[in-house]
This record gives C-alpha cells, structure tokens and sequence, in this order.
C-alpha cells in the first residue's frame, strides 16, 4: 500500500463509464481512480473540492438517481456507478478506460 491511499483491506469495484475497475475500499474516488490510473495525480486537482474540477455524476446500488459529486470529497461504494466525468478527470483516465472491461 502506497502513503497516498487509506488504509484499505480488499478491493470494491466501481463501474466508471459503464468500464468495471478494482479499488481500493474506503478511499475518496479520486484517489481510487489514481489508482486505476496514475496520470489522476498529474491532474490539475486541488484535492480539497474548490476547483471543481474533479466533478463527477453517480448512482449508487441502493438509488437509481444519480447525483451530482466532487470525486474529492466522496468515498467509492461498492458497486457504485459513475455516469459522468469532467474534463480533466476523463482525460488523465483515458488509458484506464480504454483498456478496462466493459461492465454487464
């Protein structure tokens, strides 16, 4: 385990634009999406929710309607959707996402 992540015992998996990704539990989702993919950390992020930035939209397993969220500020659930990135997030994801399995 790196320094930069929270203490974590197993992997949960998130579905990110309908691609399935393994990550660490009990983590903020933009550090769960670093660990997918590296070139998150290169992001121009403040990683304290005032630039806006990393907004995402979600669903989780227990609701249907999405919501939107700063990937700064929100732990990844299991099983959880994301639905929407912004820019800069899609962008240093790209690899990750081009190469994960596409979620049933």
């Amino acid at each position: 385990m790196s320094d930069i992540y929270e203490p974590y015992a197993k992997l949960i998996r998130l579905i990110i634009l309908d691609r399935l990704f393994e990550v660490p539990e009990n983590n903020l989702l933009l550090r769960q999406m670093q660990f997918v993919a590296p070139d998150v950390g290169y992001g121009r992020y403040c990683w304290n929710g005032e630039c806006r930035a990393c907004e995402v939209q979600c669903r989780t397993v227990t609701s249907d309607a999405e919501f939107p969220a700063l990937a700064c500020r929100i732990k990844g659930l299991e099983g959880m959707r994301v639905t929407r990135l912004a820019f800069e997030v899609k962008y240093n994801m790209a690899d990750a996402l081009g190469s994960a399995p596409a979620a049933k």
